[in-house]
């Protein structure tokens, strides 16, 4: 595909790292400085120039995909209407008004946006995923909901700890899909072994993989009491996706006009102004009896600063929202419970659409190595009536069919399983082998 991304920022730029390799990649930015930079850094064309100038657009020709990723929703909007006006491309904006994309998901397609990309709403719901399954470091689902993927780290105390897959795998409609370790990804045999520091990736039913999550943390509860420190649009959001599936929610933030503010627009949820950083305050609050805490702040510095210091009071669990993706594996080795990163999540939600097959959902983990998406099987697929046996031993080593759904019903993936017109897999790549794998599908 020939891709034209708008704005070179931290965004756009991680796209165009993702995308250079399989497409001819585009990239344009008002800013000279980063247009060189990119130049030298990634196989891809930078060009300095606005994305809201038709006459720009017009002098980079025919594309088939458009990415409108700068910081300012409205210029995203305004590129994506020009470029309608001057071609065919699908066109994808980025936005992080919550607002502005309710308004576009009544009606599609409208402001010449075909898939419209919210930051901050992507989060909210990434951190409710995460927290709706006790212990997971990650989590997504498939299938409108039928299937689930979820990713937990595996401590010395573990029920499956020291165990093979063979002796661990007693879920029904749960597949061990994939472990990984610092220097490697492996798809598991049965006689795999699971050892204390491994990260596991399950893929299966919402119902098995919840029956295993509660196994493998056999003390975490259901989490009904929420903390958010910061006052972030993000953390916003968050508290309202919360409060509107009945969680208690408590918001605090250090700054007045913010705490005025939030407390206006989130009714439901109990807002509180005070200094974050004062402990005798948050023991006061009983902040290590709530059961997840959720921190966003205006540096990733201060939001891990202020996470250790609440990990340090006894909190169960704790979600730290981390601006830049190369901190992530930072916050997490110095034992935050999960990191996530809002670059990762856009990139996730835009990635799809280059792909050449009918994919209905992807996710990405491990700082994106390993890529798990749904694929809807056509009338013309190269795998339709194979069965997985057959074609295990025509992908590369490193692929894994985990998850079948046919005629609303999921299906366990056996070697003797066939492949049928209609069905919908979730398979699960390293995304060093993903071109392959999608050219035999």
């Amino acid at each position: 595909m020939r891709i034209l991304i708008i704005g070179a920022g931290q965004v756009g730029s991680s796209i165009a790292e993702n995308l250079s390799e399989s497409h001819k990649v585009v990239i344009m930015d008002i800013d000279p400085v980063r247009v060189s930079d990119l130049s030298y850094s990634y196989d891809v064309l930078a060009i300095c120039g606005d994305g809201n100038n038709i006459k720009n657009l017009e002098e980079v020709g025919k594309i088939d995909l458009f990415l409108a990723c700068t910081n300012d929703d409205e210029k995203n909007l305004i590129a994506c209407e020009s470029s309608k006006m001057i071609g065919d491309a699908f066109t994808v904006a980025r936005v992080k008004n919550s607002v502005l994309f309710e308004s576009w998901s009544r009606s599609k397609g409208s402001f010449g946006v075909d898939f419209m990309a919210c930051s901050d709403r992507l989060i909210s719901e990434a951190i409710i995923k995460i927290t709706g399954t006790p212990a997971a470091l990650d989590a997504d689902y498939f299938a409108d909901g039928k299937i689930q993927m979820a990713e937990f780290e595996i401590n010395p105390n573990s029920f499956i700890s020291n165990k093979t897959v063979l002796e661990a795998d007693q879920f029904e409609l749960l597949t061990f899909a994939a472990i990984i370790t610092e220097s490697e990804i492996i798809i598991p045999t049965g006689s795999t072994m699971i050892l204390p520091g491994h990260r596991i990736v399950v893929i299966g039913t919402p119902e098995s993989v919840k029956s295993f999550s509660t196994q493998l943390e056999p003390t975490t509860k259901k989490t009904q009491n929420i903390v958010l420190i910061g006052g972030s649009s993000i953390i916003a959001e968050t508290a309202s996706l919360f409060s509107s599936i009945k969680v208690n929610t408590t918001l605090i933030t250090s700054g007045k006009d913010a705490s005025l503010e939030l407390a206006k627009k989130l009714p439901n949820t109990m807002v509180m102004c005070h200094d974050i950083s004062d402990i005798r305050f948050l023991e006061a609050e009983n902040i290590n009896q709530s059961d997840l805490v959720v921190v966003h702040l205006s540096s990733d510095e201060k939001t891990l600063l202020i996470s250790l210091l609440i990990k340090q009071l006894g909190v169960r669990r704790i979600v730290s929202i981390v601006n830049s993706g190369s901190y992530v594996s930072l916050f997490e080795n110095v034992g935050i419970d999960v990191a996530v990163n809002p670059r990762e999540l856009i990139s996730e939600a835009i990635i799809g659409f280059t792909h050449q097959v009918n994919t209905e959902h992807i996710a990405l983990l491990d700082s994106n190595r390993v890529e798990l998406l749904e694929v809807e099987i056509g009338s013309d697929s190269n795998i339709s009536g194979k069965t997985i046996q057959e074609i295990s031993s025509s992908m590369p080593n490193l692929v894994l069919i985990g998850a079948i759904v046919r005629d609303e019903q999921a299906i366990a993936p056996r070697g003797d399983t066939t492949i049928k017109y209609g069905d919908h897999i979730v398979i699960l790549t390293d995304v060093s082998v993903l071109d392959k794998v999608l050219q035999q599908l």
